[in-house]
């Protein structure tokens, strides 16, 4: 591989801050609001048009149930049970305030873009820079940041901040400042929705058996497990059935092949159906304005989390949140996928076979719910940077369990706190109080067990 040298230049200083966020998923949103409600000033920077990151630009408008396996006690609170509040005054949520039988909690995620506008603007202490991708980290010292260049259609631009929170996903930030990163074994494939309407004029059309029957003659069609759901209140359906196998986030082409890829998946759906059902009055509406990236680069941490602690119902000391989303890992190199279920059961797909089903907990046994912890989302070495998303440090069995959207949530809300109490305390990330941390995500509504 061959290099070029870029000039040293000067870079004006468009924003100084508490804590600067980069990434404005719910999870860095949730990390900035929770930051600023403990009085730090905080930038918060977003490549996107808008807010959400998966839930929005990923179209995955379903988040998982906030009650335990058993259903008897409610283990998720803080800002995601106050936005499900903010969506439900709009009609744009299905049931979340009991255990309900569906899968999980389904939502309009177009007006959880707006109701994350909201709570943004509605936040003293908030900055906010849309469209505008993180470039680079300034260092002041091995493990410690001095700001962040950020550009947009003005320019580049420096944000200079005392903390600093990698929401990006893809561990931007952790990565340009020096902390050490590792690959999993295999990546988690993405995967694209996308909204149709008139989906009820295909009847009790099975998408599965379709794509076995059709794929010869359509071989772009996907491969794998499929799921879907009707949006609230809406003739909107969403479908979750792309599968980008061997995804390298490594290679520079890799997110654009990946996106492409599954475009023309989806092609080949519309295609499919049309052969299926000639009259059917099927119509594409909506395409993401971003594919759905399950894994990338891990940060090294001093604790990283492992599926059998979790699995085993370990109750940490530095337990930043709970959770009930299965141990779900999709094979990157066929259509394969297994659910680890926290009420015992284990289900494999694959191969155009019936689901295969076995025990993984004693007969009459489940887990209530699990739990995650604020050492996984610190990097080694570092002073001021904190990590809030999929880019935490945890094994295979942990991660697929981790890594969605309302666990995240949470770790967003640690995030934020901790570099806030990091800020008042003068220590670094790594120094910081997890009793005190718990103390505060508890004083703000998140259910600490």
């Amino acid at each position: 591989m061959s290099f070029i040298s870029i000039p040293a230049e000067e870079v004006k200083v468009a924003a100084e801050a508490d804590v600067c966020v980069i990434g404005g998923s719910c999870t860095g949103v949730f990390a900035a609001v929770r930051a600023a409600r403990l009085g730090a000033r905080v930038v918060l920077v977003e490549k996107q048009n808008r807010l959400g990151g998966t839930a929005t630009c990923g179209l995955v408008s379903m988040w998982h149930s906030l009650f335990d396996t058993a259903g008897t006690q409610r283990i998720i609170g803080g800002l995601t049970f106050e936005m499900m509040e903010r969506l439900e005054r709009h009609r744009g949520i299905g049931e979340f305030r009991k255990p309900s039988p569906e899968y999980g909690v389904r939502l309009n995620s177009e007006l959880l873009t707006l109701e994350l506008d909201a709570l943004v603007e509605e936040q003293p202490g908030i900055r906010l820079f849309l469209q505008t991708s993180f470039s680079r980290a300034v260092m002041r010292a091995p493990g410690e940041i001095d700001a962040i260049i950020a550009e947009n259609n003005s320019g580049r631009f420096a944000i200079r901040a005392r903390q600093f929170i990698d929401a990006s996903g893809d561990g931007l930030l952790c990565r340009e400042a020096g902390c050490a990163m590792h690959r999993p074994e295999r990546f988690q494939p993405p995967t694209s929705c996308a909204r149709f309407e008139g989906w009820e004029t295909l009847g009790d059309f099975n998408f599965g058996n379709a794509v076995q029957r059709f794929r010869a003659k359509y071989p772009e069609l996907p491969c794998g497990y499929w799921w879907g759901m009707k949006v609230p209140n809406s003739s909107i359906y969403m479908l979750a059935g792309t599968r980008v196998l061997r995804y390298d986030p490594e290679t520079p082409d890799a997110v654009t092949r990946a996106e492409l890829e599954s475009r023309r998946q989806l092609r080949a759906v519309l295609e499919m159906v049309r052969a299926e059902y000639p009259e059917n009055r099927l119509s594409l509406q909506t395409l993401p304005s971003a594919i759905g990236i399950r894994e990338g680069l891990h940060i090294d941490s001093a604790a990283r989390l492992k599926g059998a602690d979790m699995l085993a119902g370990t109750r940490f000391t530095d337990a930043i949140g709970n959770g009930t989303y299965p141990v779900d890992i999709h094979s990157d190199g066929d259509d394969g996928i297994s659910f680890r279920r926290l009420d015992g059961e284990m289900v494999t797909y694959g191969g155009g076979l019936p689901p295969r089903r076995e025990r993984w907990l004693p007969e009459g046994e489940i887990l209530p719910f699990y739990q995650f912890t604020l050492g996984s989302l610190i990097p080694v070495g570092m002073r001021n940077l904190i990590s809030a998303g999929r880019m935490l440090d945890a094994d295979a069995e942990a991660f697929g369990a981790v890594r969605v959207m309302v666990n995240l949530n949470q770790c967003g809300e640690a995030a934020g706190v901790a570099a806030a109490q990091s800020l008042d305390s003068g220590s670094g990330i790594a120094a910081v109080d997890c009793g005190k941390v718990r103390e505060l995500l508890a004083a703000g509504g998140s259910i600490v067990i």
